[in-house]
């Protein structure tokens, strides 16, 4: 079988609004929902669980009622990270996935999944243990040398360059020693599911991503969310 994991719990500090960035409602609908529909329209996603940030789970479970989003089965409390909340999903889904089911797991703040993306996502997992979705990348990139330079003697070759985008997927045995391993070695806070499962030592293979597939963190990404929503570029939404 096959499920996904719906990351909702953060706070959406860098759109400096007091609702989080998941639940901002674009044309009378959640961004949350818009993410829900995708899988909820996916013919072999099997349940959806949603890590969803503290104080907000009531809110979302109406929302979820609302437009009709049958196939969530579980709502769990974001943690301190996005390592620990997905953590804290894998710890539910254990009481109910088998260990050679796919996890999928896709940030809650992007909407525009498209079917194919999902599609390519499940097969390559299925082919090769493990697929994080990707898209070429396709602009000049300069390495610092620390985080507060203001200059750089290093171009990177964009072509050897993945843009990495969600959803990831692993069988759940995999992605469930994963986080095992990270408490046994002190890994608390890696930055995605792939991160770390690199970071462990493992390789980790491509899946198709797309240019619209964006990822809503600021004001100007929910500007670029409206307008693909207006302009018939969009995913095929129900």
């Amino acid at each position: 079988m096959n499920f996904v994991l719906v990351t909702a719990g953060g706070i959406g500090s860098r759109m400096h609004m007091e609702i989080p960035k998941q639940f901002l409602n674009v044309y009378d609908k959640p961004i949350i929902i818009y993410t829900l529909e995708a899988f909820q329209k996916h013919p072999n996603i099997d349940g959806i669980g949603v890590i969803c940030l503290e104080g907000w789970q009531d809110i979302l479970n109406a929302y979820i009622k609302q437009f009709g989003i049958t196939k969530v089965k579980w709502i769990v409390k974001g943690g301190a990270t996005g390592q620990e909340s997905i953590r804290n999903g894998l710890n539910r889904l254990a009481e109910d996935c088998d260990e050679n089911d796919i996890v999928l797991v896709h940030d809650g703040n992007r909407p525009l999944v498209t079917q194919e993306t999902i599609s390519d996502c499940i097969i390559k997992c299925h082919q090769y243990g493990s697929a994080v979705t990707i898209v070429p990348c396709t602009t000049s990139v300069l390495q610092k040398s620390k985080m507060e330079d203001r200059e750089s003697n290093i171009a990177l070759d964009r072509d050897m360059l993945a843009m990495t985008q969600t959803p990831h997927a692993f069988p759940f045995k995999k992605l469930w020693w994963a986080h095992q391993e990270a408490e046994k070695h002190g890994i608390s806070n890696s930055v995605a599911s792939h991160a770390l499962l690199i970071e462990l030592g493992e390789t980790v293979h491509f899946s198709l991503g797309n240019e619209t597939n964006i990822k809503i963190t600021n004001t100007n990404d929910l500007k670029i969310f409206k307008a693909l929503l207006t302009s018939g570029n969009e995913r095929d939404l129900p």
